[in-house]
């Protein structure tokens, strides 16, 4: 798959947001530098709101929340795979589906963080046996756009026991065939990636893909 850019307006907010957050992180005992850090966030919050349809104010709100050195925040997925199926669950927040994943913890592994994900969305135990592949979220495809900079993590996992179960964030498990994928939450994953963990799973050889 081509690298897929982020347009230049969200790249450029996105920055700007980063050098806000340092600069009021790391302060020079200038209190006219911190107002001009605090109105460049503003000013990247009024960007994506206005280029991408999303509230100035609740994009503000997430941008006060950050604090200290900005870095990429590190998402990880799990791609459970039997023969030609690959089990995903149906994400409640948009009625779509999706490999088992989520946000990496403090004081866990990313092993660690994707065994959890993956038990807590779908009631499978696993164990990671692999790193498939280090993507930035920003070059792979995903809509809609996402206001931080994201690494995601894909692993290749067996089961160990468990059965289908949904969550609080999850309605559905289902493994499904690889010729057959229902309507995916492209935020989370596409159908590339997923392509990708096939590919993966089939040659334990391959090395780990990234960005």
């Amino acid at each position: 798959m081509p690298v897929t850019m982020e347009p230049n307006w969200l790249q450029w907010a996105k920055e700007l947001q980063a050098i806000a957050q340092i600069g009021l992180a790391y302060p020079s005992g200038d209190h006219f530098d911190a107002e001009r850090y605090a109105r460049i966030r503003e000013i990247a919050a009024e960007i994506m709101g206005a280029a991408g349809a999303i509230d100035p104010g609740q994009l503000l709100g997430l941008f006060q929340r950050e604090t200290g050195y900005a870095t990429p925040k590190v998402d990880v997925r799990g791609a459970v795979i039997s023969g030609d199926r690959i089990l995903l669950v149906r994400e409640r927040e948009d009625g779509r589906w999706t490999l088992p994943g989520g946000w990496a913890d403090v004081n866990e592994t990313p092993g660690e963080s994707v065994v959890r994900e993956v038990r807590e969305e779908s009631g499978y135990r696993v164990v990671a046996t692999r790193l498939a592949a280090a993507y930035d979220r920003s070059r792979r495809g995903h809509l809609p756009a996402f206001p931080f900079h994201v690494y995601k993590l894909f692993f290749i996992c067996d089961v160990v026991d468990g059965k289908a179960a949904p969550s609080a964030e999850t309605s559905e498990v289902r493994f499904f065939e690889e010729g057959a994928l229902p309507a995916l939450s492209e935020s989370r994953v596409t159908a590339w990636e997923i392509a990708r963990m096939f590919v993966h799973a089939r040659n334990p050889r391959l090395t780990t893909e990234f960005d």
